[in-house]
Protein backbone atom coordinates (compact mmCIF):
# COMPACT_ATOMS: atom_id res chain seq x y z
CA UNK A 1 0.00 0.00 0.00
CA UNK A 2 1.35 3.39 -1.01
CA UNK A 3 2.23 5.65 1.93
CA UNK A 4 3.47 9.23 1.61
CA UNK A 5 4.54 11.80 4.18
CA UNK A 6 2.01 14.39 5.31
CA UNK A 7 2.46 17.58 7.29
CA UNK A 8 0.59 20.74 8.18
CA UNK A 9 0.76 23.58 10.70
CA UNK A 10 -1.17 24.39 13.84
CA UNK A 11 0.00 27.84 14.88
CA UNK A 12 3.82 27.56 14.93
CA UNK A 13 3.83 23.78 15.39
CA UNK A 14 4.28 21.21 12.63
CA UNK A 15 1.99 18.18 12.66
CA UNK A 16 3.47 15.16 10.87
CA UNK A 17 1.98 11.94 9.62
CA UNK A 18 1.24 9.93 6.50
CA UNK A 19 -1.25 9.66 3.67
CA UNK A 20 -2.34 6.17 2.61
CA UNK A 21 -3.71 5.49 -0.85
CA UNK A 22 -3.49 7.37 -4.13
CA UNK A 23 -4.74 10.98 -3.79
CA UNK A 24 -5.58 11.38 -7.46
CA UNK A 25 -7.72 8.23 -7.34
CA UNK A 26 -9.59 9.01 -4.11
CA UNK A 27 -12.36 11.55 -3.57
CA UNK A 28 -13.26 10.41 -0.06
CA UNK A 29 -10.87 10.84 2.87
CA UNK A 30 -10.73 9.49 6.41
CA UNK A 31 -8.59 11.13 9.11
CA UNK A 32 -7.57 8.75 11.89
CA UNK A 33 -6.67 9.91 15.42
CA UNK A 34 -4.64 7.89 17.91
CA UNK A 35 -5.08 7.55 21.65
CA UNK A 36 -3.39 8.88 24.79
CA UNK A 37 0.40 8.32 25.03
CA UNK A 38 0.35 6.64 21.59
CA UNK A 39 1.12 7.78 18.04
CA UNK A 40 -0.15 7.34 14.49
CA UNK A 41 1.01 3.72 14.33
CA UNK A 42 -1.97 2.84 16.51
CA UNK A 43 -4.18 3.55 13.48
CA UNK A 44 -2.06 2.20 10.64
CA UNK A 45 -3.94 -1.11 10.30
CA UNK A 46 -7.23 0.76 9.93
CA UNK A 47 -5.66 3.21 7.47
CA UNK A 48 -4.44 0.32 5.32
CA UNK A 49 -7.88 -1.26 5.38
CA UNK A 50 -9.54 1.99 4.32
CA UNK A 51 -6.96 2.66 1.61
CA UNK A 52 -7.57 -0.83 0.23
CA UNK A 53 -11.26 0.12 0.01
CA UNK A 54 -10.42 3.17 -2.08
CA UNK A 55 -10.34 5.86 0.60
CA UNK A 56 -7.59 8.37 1.15
CA UNK A 57 -6.55 7.68 4.76
CA UNK A 58 -4.55 10.19 6.81
CA UNK A 59 -2.75 9.28 10.05
CA UNK A 60 -0.79 11.74 12.18
CA UNK A 61 0.78 12.33 15.57
CA UNK A 62 -0.95 14.81 17.84
CA UNK A 63 1.47 17.52 18.99
CA UNK A 64 3.31 15.94 21.93
CA UNK A 65 0.44 13.47 22.21
CA UNK A 66 2.56 10.38 22.80
CA UNK A 67 5.73 9.02 24.34
CA UNK A 68 7.19 8.69 20.83
CA UNK A 69 5.96 11.59 18.73
CA UNK A 70 6.87 12.89 15.29
CA UNK A 71 5.03 16.19 15.63
CA UNK A 72 6.23 19.35 17.38
CA UNK A 73 5.26 20.57 20.82
CA UNK A 74 5.84 20.21 24.55
CA UNK A 75 4.02 17.36 26.30
CA UNK A 76 3.35 19.67 29.26
CA UNK A 77 1.03 21.69 27.00
CA UNK A 78 -0.99 18.80 25.56
CA UNK A 79 -4.73 18.64 26.41
CA UNK A 80 -7.81 17.34 24.63
CA UNK A 81 -8.39 20.94 23.54
CA UNK A 82 -4.96 21.23 21.89
CA UNK A 83 -5.61 17.87 20.23
CA UNK A 84 -8.95 19.15 18.94
CA UNK A 85 -7.09 22.13 17.49
CA UNK A 86 -4.57 19.74 15.91
CA UNK A 87 -7.33 17.68 14.33
CA UNK A 88 -9.10 20.75 12.95
CA UNK A 89 -5.80 21.85 11.41
CA UNK A 90 -5.43 18.43 9.77
CA UNK A 91 -9.03 18.58 8.49
CA UNK A 92 -8.39 22.00 6.94
CA UNK A 93 -5.11 20.85 5.37
CA UNK A 94 -6.61 17.66 3.90
CA UNK A 95 -9.47 19.63 2.36
CA UNK A 96 -7.02 22.14 0.92
CA UNK A 97 -4.34 19.73 -0.31
CA UNK A 98 -6.51 17.02 -1.85
CA UNK A 99 -9.48 17.10 -4.19
CA UNK A 100 -11.96 15.32 -1.92
CA UNK A 101 -15.75 15.38 -1.91
CA UNK A 102 -16.32 13.95 1.57
CA UNK A 103 -14.42 13.55 4.81
CA UNK A 104 -14.84 11.12 7.71
CA UNK A 105 -13.17 10.95 11.13
CA UNK A 106 -12.02 7.83 12.97
CA UNK A 107 -10.69 8.04 16.51
CA UNK A 108 -9.43 5.57 19.11
CA UNK A 109 -9.75 6.19 22.86
CA UNK A 110 -8.74 9.81 23.57
CA UNK A 111 -8.58 10.30 19.81
CA UNK A 112 -12.18 9.13 19.72
CA UNK A 113 -13.27 11.73 22.26
CA UNK A 114 -11.39 14.40 20.33
CA UNK A 115 -12.87 13.26 17.00
CA UNK A 116 -16.38 13.36 18.46
CA UNK A 117 -15.77 16.90 19.75
CA UNK A 118 -14.50 18.08 16.37
CA UNK A 119 -17.34 16.38 14.47
CA UNK A 120 -19.87 18.13 16.71
CA UNK A 121 -18.19 21.49 16.09
CA UNK A 122 -17.74 21.15 12.32
CA UNK A 123 -21.00 19.36 11.63
CA UNK A 124 -22.20 16.90 9.02
CA UNK A 125 -21.50 19.27 6.13
CA UNK A 126 -17.77 18.89 6.85
CA UNK A 127 -17.61 15.50 8.58
CA UNK A 128 -19.86 13.08 6.72
CA UNK A 129 -19.21 10.06 8.97
CA UNK A 130 -17.75 9.42 12.42
CA UNK A 131 -16.13 6.19 13.63
CA UNK A 132 -15.38 5.83 17.34
CA UNK A 133 -13.41 2.95 18.84
CA UNK A 134 -13.70 2.82 22.67
CA UNK A 135 -13.85 6.65 22.91
CA UNK A 136 -12.51 8.03 26.19
CA UNK A 137 -15.61 9.89 27.32
CA UNK A 138 -14.38 9.24 30.86
CA UNK A 139 -11.59 11.83 30.70
CA UNK A 140 -13.44 14.67 32.51
CA UNK A 141 -14.72 12.26 35.17
CA UNK A 142 -11.20 10.91 35.64
CA UNK A 143 -9.91 14.46 36.16
CA UNK A 144 -12.55 15.07 38.82
CA UNK A 145 -11.46 11.84 40.55
CA UNK A 146 -7.79 12.87 40.46
CA UNK A 147 -6.71 9.75 38.58
CA UNK A 148 -6.00 9.92 34.87
CA UNK A 149 -4.39 6.68 33.73
CA UNK A 150 -0.90 6.62 35.32
CA UNK A 151 -1.26 10.05 36.92
CA UNK A 152 -2.70 10.68 40.39
CA UNK A 153 -3.24 14.12 41.91
CA UNK A 154 -5.43 16.21 44.18
CA UNK A 155 -8.26 17.53 41.93
CA UNK A 156 -8.74 20.43 44.36
CA UNK A 157 -5.12 21.47 43.96
CA UNK A 158 -3.92 20.40 40.53
CA UNK A 159 -0.11 20.61 40.31
CA UNK A 160 1.79 22.19 37.45
CA UNK A 161 3.14 18.76 36.50
CA UNK A 162 0.92 15.70 36.93
CA UNK A 163 3.85 13.34 36.55
CA UNK A 164 6.96 12.53 34.54
CA UNK A 165 6.35 8.90 33.53
CA UNK A 166 5.67 7.48 31.05
CA UNK A 167 5.48 11.03 29.67
CA UNK A 168 5.79 14.43 31.37
CA UNK A 169 2.22 15.70 31.61
CA UNK A 170 1.22 19.21 32.60
CA UNK A 171 -1.51 20.18 35.02
CA UNK A 172 -3.29 21.87 32.11
CA UNK A 173 -4.25 18.39 30.88
CA UNK A 174 -6.55 18.02 33.90
CA UNK A 175 -7.57 21.66 34.23
CA UNK A 176 -8.82 21.76 30.63
CA UNK A 177 -11.47 19.10 31.31
CA UNK A 178 -12.22 19.10 35.03
CA UNK A 179 -15.32 21.25 34.56
CA UNK A 180 -16.31 19.74 31.22
CA UNK A 181 -19.52 17.86 30.43
CA UNK A 182 -18.18 15.29 27.95
CA UNK A 183 -21.57 14.53 26.45
CA UNK A 184 -22.43 18.19 25.94
CA UNK A 185 -19.12 18.64 24.11
CA UNK A 186 -19.93 15.95 21.54
CA UNK A 187 -23.69 16.46 21.16
CA UNK A 188 -25.34 17.79 18.04
CA UNK A 189 -23.56 15.76 15.38
CA UNK A 190 -26.20 14.17 13.13
CA UNK A 191 -24.14 12.29 10.57
CA UNK A 192 -23.76 8.52 10.47
CA UNK A 193 -21.82 7.12 13.44
CA UNK A 194 -20.16 3.77 14.07
CA UNK A 195 -19.44 3.24 17.77
CA UNK A 196 -17.57 0.12 18.94
CA UNK A 197 -16.62 -0.72 22.53
CA UNK A 198 -15.44 -3.82 24.38
CA UNK A 199 -17.60 -5.15 27.20
CA UNK A 200 -14.51 -5.81 29.38
CA UNK A 201 -12.78 -2.45 28.91
CA UNK A 202 -11.03 -1.56 32.18
CA UNK A 203 -9.73 1.83 31.01
CA UNK A 204 -12.97 3.31 29.68
CA UNK A 205 -15.97 1.51 31.11
CA UNK A 206 -18.42 0.40 28.43
CA UNK A 207 -21.18 2.31 30.22
CA UNK A 208 -19.80 5.52 28.70
CA UNK A 209 -20.48 4.28 25.16
CA UNK A 210 -23.83 2.79 26.12
CA UNK A 211 -24.85 6.30 27.08
CA UNK A 212 -23.11 7.93 24.13
CA UNK A 213 -24.94 5.86 21.51
CA UNK A 214 -28.26 7.39 22.56
CA UNK A 215 -26.88 10.86 21.85
CA UNK A 216 -26.63 10.20 18.11
CA UNK A 217 -29.63 10.03 15.77
CA UNK A 218 -27.92 7.69 13.30
CA UNK A 219 -25.64 5.43 15.34
CA UNK A 220 -24.59 1.86 14.66
CA UNK A 221 -23.45 0.54 18.04
CA UNK A 222 -21.45 -2.66 18.43
CA UNK A 223 -20.37 -4.03 21.78
CA UNK A 224 -17.68 -6.68 21.43
CA UNK A 225 -18.12 -9.30 24.13
CA UNK A 226 -15.02 -9.74 26.37
CA UNK A 227 -12.92 -7.23 24.42
CA UNK A 228 -10.77 -4.84 26.44
CA UNK A 229 -9.35 -1.40 25.73
CA UNK A 230 -7.59 -1.61 22.39
CA UNK A 231 -8.78 -4.47 20.23
CA UNK A 232 -6.50 -7.43 19.63
CA UNK A 233 -6.75 -10.71 17.78
CA UNK A 234 -10.27 -11.85 17.03
CA UNK A 235 -11.69 -8.71 18.64
CA UNK A 236 -9.73 -6.50 16.30
CA UNK A 237 -10.93 -8.58 13.37
CA UNK A 238 -14.52 -7.97 14.49
CA UNK A 239 -13.82 -4.24 14.63
CA UNK A 240 -12.24 -4.31 11.16
CA UNK A 241 -15.18 -6.24 9.74
CA UNK A 242 -17.60 -3.71 11.24
CA UNK A 243 -15.56 -0.82 9.88
CA UNK A 244 -15.49 -2.35 6.41
CA UNK A 245 -19.25 -2.94 6.49
CA UNK A 246 -20.04 0.54 7.82
CA UNK A 247 -17.94 2.32 5.24
CA UNK A 248 -19.30 0.06 2.52
CA UNK A 249 -18.33 1.59 -0.78
CA UNK A 250 -16.50 4.90 -0.85
CA UNK A 251 -19.71 6.76 -1.53
CA UNK A 252 -20.70 9.44 0.96
CA UNK A 253 -23.25 8.32 3.50
CA UNK A 254 -23.26 4.68 2.43
CA UNK A 255 -23.01 1.70 4.71
CA UNK A 256 -24.32 0.63 8.10
CA UNK A 257 -22.57 -1.75 10.44
CA UNK A 258 -23.60 -5.35 10.11
CA UNK A 259 -25.51 -6.67 13.05
CA UNK A 260 -26.30 -3.21 14.41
Amino acid sequence: MKKNSFSCKRDNLTIRGHVWGVPEHSRHAVILSHGFLANERMCWKYAKLLADMGYLAVTFDFCSGGVICGSDGDSRDMTVLTEAADLKAVVAAVREQFQISSLSLLGCSQGGFVSAMVAAELGKDTVSRLILFYPAMCIPDDARKGKMMFYKFDPENIPEILGNKPMKLGGSYARAVIGMDAYKEVSGYDGAVLLIHGSSDRVVNVSYSRRLKDLYKNCSYIEIENAGHGFKGKYDQQACDALRSFMGSNEEGSGQAAGA
